[in-house]
């Protein structure tokens, strides 16, 4: 509770509160880098108001802490948000062989297991956020391993916003709102996007920027690019319908 009473004094000054750690979890002897940012209006959370949580998961190769654009407009919409490095060194590389759904699937379960961790975790440590209604973010790989989390069924997911995810299917069970951003280079894997029934019985919403690149949705991408996806972003977590979203 100190702890949380000194950022909103920081906050007060106009200056924006970001604390990095390696959170250690002992059953996979693993540290977990992390940075946490906060609500504008951290002073609006509380035990009994709880502000949202968003995770965010970079794309293989990208560093967690270079999704500012992202955590900056979420921050200004009230989310708690963690930006979560998913690659250790002392992880065996990402598979560019094979079928990747198989070669891959060791790296998504281990991220989604990272993910579950922290949820843990954190709620134990900030309990002026809502961690029981968790909205998960990511771009390429990271959005593999939110859909892949999203599929184990569990209850604390609310939303998913994906970033040109391209390998492991949506959730299809509508329990969870869904939101994915689509740059024009490169398809998904078939089956990986709900069709055009799907997407209206289970209210998942498919939007694709024309012209936008995979691997330039982040802060190197152009501003052209990243404000297209803040808009998009924003609007969906305001609660405008797809059609809206579809025509920002």
């Amino acid at each position: 509770m100190k702890y949380l009473k000194v950022i909103a004094i920081i906050i007060a000054c106009c200056v924006k509160i970001v604390h990095a750690e390696n959170i250690y979890d002992e059953s996979r002897d693993r540290s977990i880098p992390v940075e946490m940012t906060f609500p504008v209006e951290l002073e609006k959370c509380s035990v009994n108001v709880k502000c949202p949580v968003a995770f965010l998961s970079a794309g293989y190769g990208v560093s967690h802490i270079k999704y500012t654009f992202l955590s900056k407009q979420l921050n200004q919409l009230g989310y708690l948000v963690v930006a979560i490095g998913h690659e250790l060194p002392s992880d065996p590389p990402l598979s560019v062989s094979g079928n990747l759904y198989d070669t891959r699937s060791e790296n998504w379960s281990r991220g989604a297991e990272t993910l579950d961790f922290l949820k843990d975790s954190l709620s134990q440590r900030f309990d002026q956020f809502d961690f029981e209604k968790l909205m998960l973010v990511g771009h390429s790989n990271g959005g593999d391993i939110s859909a892949w989390l999203g599929n184990e069924g569990k209850a604390y997911i609310q939303q998913i916003i994906t970033l040109d995810h391209r390998r492991v299917p949506l959730p299809r069970d509508g329990k969870i709102k869904i939101l994915s951003i689509r740059a024009s280079d490169f398809p998904a894997d078939k089956g990986v996007l709900p069709t055009a029934s799907e997407q209206k019985a289970k209210g998942i919403c498919i939007v694709t920027i024309p012209k936008a690149r995979h691997n330039d949705i982040t802060d190197f991408g152009p501003l052209w690019l990243t404000d297209n996806v803040t808009l998009i972003m924003s609007h969906y977590v305001k609660g405008h319908a797809c059609s809206e979203l579809i025509k920002a």
